[in-house]
């Protein structure tokens, strides 16, 4: 699909989709508390689950992931474009840090960027996956496993494909992670993150 105007389109409709918070959604049809007054306030899967409700949270997070990982598939049905995959990942997650219905308030991407990662390749993901459980494992803390296994998916991408897109991609969204996690890496200097299973 070599049509310009469609493809900005398609790219336009991932940052969209993304946009719509499944936090936010899924809090007020289970009459929850608005996640982004719990917590960390980040309209997430972890605010929701600090409500108790573990099938809102379970939920949240399948919606989250999702919202990355449809997109890119369908674009990837769509054309052979390579480039265009890869922008269409980027603009979902982007659309869920920085949602047009929201302020352009949103999350922090993880599972969003999960979603992305198993739309290019679900090897990827599997292998993200493993990632965070281990460092979940050894340190306890869910945002240095996201922020360790987002990192390491980003290099192990170079040597995993000759698509340089995908890598190029993945560096980008690496980045995004990252800066949305500012709050949470300075906490994890200062020893005051929270620990899995204990609220903040």
């Amino acid at each position: 699909m070599d049509n310009l105007p469609i493809q900005i389109l398609m790219v336009i409709g991932a940052y969209l989709l993304g946009s719509i918070n499944s936090a936010i959604i899924v809090s007020k049809a289970f009459s929850l508390p608005d996640p982004r007054a719990l917590g960390s306030g980040n309209p997430g899967a972890t605010n929701v689950l600090r409500t108790g409700n573990k099938t809102a949270a379970v939920i949240t997070l399948a919606g989250d992931l999702l919202k990355g990982l449809l997109p890119v598939l369908a674009v990837d049905l769509l054309t052979a474009s390579t480039i265009l995959v890869a922008a269409t990942g980027i603009a979902a997650l982007l659309g869920h840090m920085y949602p047009l219905y929201y302020g352009f308030k949103g999350g922090k991407g993880v599972a969003t960027t999960l979603g992305v990662l198993l739309g290019f390749d679900w090897l990827l993901g599997v292998v993200w996956i493993v990632l965070w459980l281990l460092t979940a494992l050894l340190f306890r803390y869910s945002s240095l496993s996201a922020l360790i296994a987002t990192l390491l998916i980003s290099i192990i991408s170079w040597f995993w494909t000759d698509n340089i897109w995908l890598f190029a991609s993945m560096v980008i969204i690496t980045l995004f992670v990252f800066w949305r996690h500012h709050s949470n890496i300075q906490n994890l200097l200062s020893g005051t993150e929270s620990k899995l299973g204990k609220s903040k």
